[in-house]
């Protein structure tokens, strides 16, 4: 039995992962060489790490799976009167109905899986050799930051594997056993572990992370606005710019509290937040605000760049982005993800639309299906051809946010006044005034954040994490109550588990 685990999970990694862009990575036995070729120089370290973010840019990852279709149907967010056509949008009309004993679903969920793990084995290769080979870094302070991000991108990929195939985080009565990989060849199996295990490995990556990158980022010692101008020669090391394109310090601390979140460690979520809030720059100044007003409204800025913790560069997004969910276009068909205005209206109900700038600029609601009906197309990855800075504030999908920070906070918190005025703060950013309290409970903010989570993150793919933690029975627009099974992806047939849901 352990040899054909072994065999089948060869089989995920390599017709998958070797299909990778970064060729680098093929590290079968015969080629091991190539392996030790490539970590013998520092520059061979950058270009490994580079690679990793690449591949968490794909389209089976964050780069369009998991943010804008097949996580976001999983929460019955886009709109669907007829089968599609094409096997991508199949997959997203069955992972919506949550049924993955579906073809399309399997298929589509076997990518996912194997692109998270993918990008796993590149950053287990950078953290082996890494701590292998220091000699080939110009200082240890340099090494520290290239290892810590690398156990952060493993530490981002495995809660993702958690989330979405792991147990309920609380209360669960399925129990899923789920792997944890630290190997860095194909030709090793990663070991199984139990949710307690499992989590205490999450925290043990995150907390290396963290200790690497404490007072060796950058950040540290210039601000992120600062980081973004290359030209200024603030660094001796051109590689360590741009900060926000990458795991740094404040993003694993907000990974940090994402966690603690989503495993209901309410105080700890609260703490890692308010630090983040809290937290000052290199400059005296905070770390990073609240920038939907400045962005979306001043600039144009709809992925909402300078609030981002960290986002992922992606050059071609608007292109992926205008074949899924149309943008400006001014029909869509079946083959686009999109809603329709009735839903966009339903999603803001009880806000101050005409005000509102996320109602206002981040939706193109004057949009015509082919059956004429009256729609709306997400507008964040839009944007005009002739813009500056398109790397910088547009070529991105946002990954961890100031918004998220502060609905953390706000959901945390055990003072009713702290909520009202985080809460105050936050609306403040979408040009909403609120003169009076939002909230008279604790439990009235536990009411209104899953529809905050809806408004903000629609395309970025959080909303199926937050029904899951909560344990959401209906979701809106979904088409039947959610039962436990539901919230819980089988793993890959192709990898055998003994606990594995379809079996």
């Amino acid at each position: 039995m352990h040899r054909k685990r072994i065999y089948i999970w060869m089989s995920v990694l390599l017709a998958f992962g070797l299909s990778s862009c970064n060729d680098w990575l093929d590290v079968r036995p015969e080629t091991e060489q190539r392996e030790d070729q490539q970590f013998a120089t520092y520059k061979g370290f950058q270009n490994a790490l580079t690679g990793c973010y690449m591949s968490l840019a794909g389209q089976d990852v964050y780069g369009k799976a998991l943010t804008m279709s097949h996580i976001e149907s999983l929460s019955s967010f886009w709109y669907f009167t007829l089968l599609p056509t094409s096997e991508e949008r199949l997959a997203d009309y069955y992972l919506m109905a949550h049924d993955y004993k579906n073809d399309y679903a399997k298929s589509a969920i076997k990518l996912m899986y194997a692109g998270l793990f993918n990008a796993i084995v590149q950053a287990n290769l950078i953290i082996k050799h890494g701590n292998e080979n220091k000699s080939v870094f110009p200082n240890e302070s340099t090494r520290s930051v290239i290892v810590g991000e690398a156990y952060a991108i493993r530490a981002c990929c495995q809660l993702d594997i958690l989330r979405l195939f792991g147990e309920l985080p609380q209360g669960a009565t399925i129990h899923v056993e789920l792997p944890y990989s630290e190997t860095t060849s194909f030709d090793e199996m990663p070991a199984y572990y139990s949710l307690a295990a499992y989590v205490k490995k999450l925290e043990s990556d995150l907390t290396n992370a963290e200790s690497l990158l404490k007072d060796n980022d950058p950040v540290f010692s210039y601000t992120f606005s600062a980081l973004n101008t290359p030209t200024r020669k603030i660094l001796d090391d051109d590689y360590f710019y741009y900060r926000q394109s990458r795991l740094n310090y404040w993003a694993v601390k907000a990974l940090q509290a994402r966690m603690s979140l989503y495993l209901g460690e309410k105080e700890k979520a609260y703490h890692l937040a308010m630090e983040i809030i809290d937290g000052t720059g290199a400059d005296g100044s905070p770390v990073m605000t609240l920038s939907g007003h400045a962005d979306i409204v001043n600039k144009g800025y709809k992925a909402c760049p300078n609030e981002c913790l960290w986002y992922l560069s992606k050059y071609n997004v608007k292109t992926v982005a205008k074949d899924l969910v149309g943008g400006a276009d001014v029909q869509v068909n079946l083959n686009y993800l999109y809603t329709t205005k009735e839903r966009l209206d339903k999603m803001f109900e009880g806000e101050a639309t005409d005000s509102h700038n996320r109602y206002r600029y981040v939706w193109n609601k004057n949009v015509r299906s082919q059956y004429s009906e009256i729609c709306a197309a997400i507008l964040k990855y839009y944007y005009a051809d002739d813009v500056e800075n398109q790397m910088l504030y547009h070529q991105i999908i946002p990954m961890l946010r100031m918004s998220e920070v502060y609905l953390i906070a706000i959901e945390t918190t055990s003072s009713l006044t702290e909520a009202n005025q985080l809460y105050k703060t936050y609306m403040l950013d979408r040009d909403v005034v609120l003169t009076d309290d939002a909230f008279l409970s604790l439990d009235a903010v536990k009411e209104k954040l899953p529809s905050e989570y809806r408004r903000e993150f629609f395309a970025e793919g959080q909303m199926f994490y937050a029904y899951k933690r909560t344990q959401t029975l209906n979701m809106l627009w979904g088409a039947a109550p959610m039962a436990e099974k539901d919230y819980i992806l089988p793993l890959p047939e192709t990898e055998f588990n003994p606990t594995n849901l379809n079996q």
